[in-house]
């Protein structure tokens, strides 16, 4: 049938991913860095474990969280890790720099870094807190978007795929800093993919709705995923498989979109 073509199991083969946020083998972080490496990628995997070792749910071993992205490679693509505070204004740009002097040309950029948590409603909160949410869960993005684009080899196809939370859908109580700060890269979504359309790269932020990444209690879990259809919580393999997937020119037709993946959570 004319238009329709055997799908390639290796669709990003040459090309190089950076990802950031790849700390923890059960978080979203991990998850898009080892389906981008069994897509063919070469894959950079940022990770900053202080900031892990600080929440409720702990951190994980940063060496075996690498080497479970390792064991998805195709033959010939490497990982390169790069550890790194995103709060200091240089280190977005400079990870790319990285990536880039490393493989050639950078290809991919997953902005999973988030910072939850220090953080409360209208009369709790300090500039500090607003200024902190902001410098990781936006800033960041946008210097590391400036960054990959800087460094974007022309003709090659290009993918940034930012991640928001659902603060769109309904509220988050006690976490304005937060909200406010995703919310803002999912507003300034079209205005960057708008920029970046005529060199060949295209912007997409993904809300993956609640998702099981072990900071919820067994019963906190239980009932959350009552609010799915399914009955259950969304994993980060639910996550990893649109933002892989959009990272492919399967995605060539799709730029500006803030995409809601829920699985049908009903708030």
């Amino acid at each position: 049938m004319a238009g329709v073509s055997v799908r390639d199991p290796y669709p990003l083969l040459g090309r190089t991913a950076v990802v950031t946020g790849v700390s923890r083998r059960v978080g979203i972080g991990h998850a898009v860095a080892c389906r981008l490496a069994a897509f063919g990628a070469n894959v950079v995997c940022h990770h900053h474990s202080p900031h892990d070792a600080e929440q409720p749910w702990g951190g994980d071993d940063v060496a075996a969280v690498v080497d479970s992205v390792r064991s998805r490679l195709v033959a010939g693509a490497r990982v390169m890790e790069v550890s790194g505070d995103l709060t200091d204004p240089g280190a977005p740009e400079a990870i790319v720099d990285r990536a880039a002097a490393e493989f050639g040309a950078v290809d991919v950029l997953v902005c999973n870094q988030a910072l939850s948590g220090s953080d409360g409603p209208l009369g709790a909160l300090t500039a500090a807190d607003l200024d902190r949410h902001f410098a990781v869960n936006a800033r960041t993005s946008i210097l590391l978007a400036q960054g990959f684009s800087a460094r974007h080899v022309p003709g090659r196809p290009g993918s940034i795929v930012f991640l928001t939370s659902g603060q769109h859908l309904g509220p988050m109580p006690g976490e304005i800093a937060y909200a406010a700060a995703k919310a803002a890269l999912a507003g300034v979504t079209v205005t960057v993919a708008d920029q970046l359309a005529d060199v060949g790269i295209r912007v997409n932020t993904v809300n993956p709705g609640p998702t099981d990444t072990g900071y919820l209690s067994p019963a906190d879990r239980a009932a959350v995923a009552a609010r799915f259809p399914t009955g259950r919580i969304g994993s980060p393999d639910d996550a990893a498989r649109l933002i892989a997937w959009l990272c492919t020119d399967d995605a060539a037709w799709i730029t500006g979109q803030v995409i809601d993946s829920e699985g049908g959570f009903r708030r």
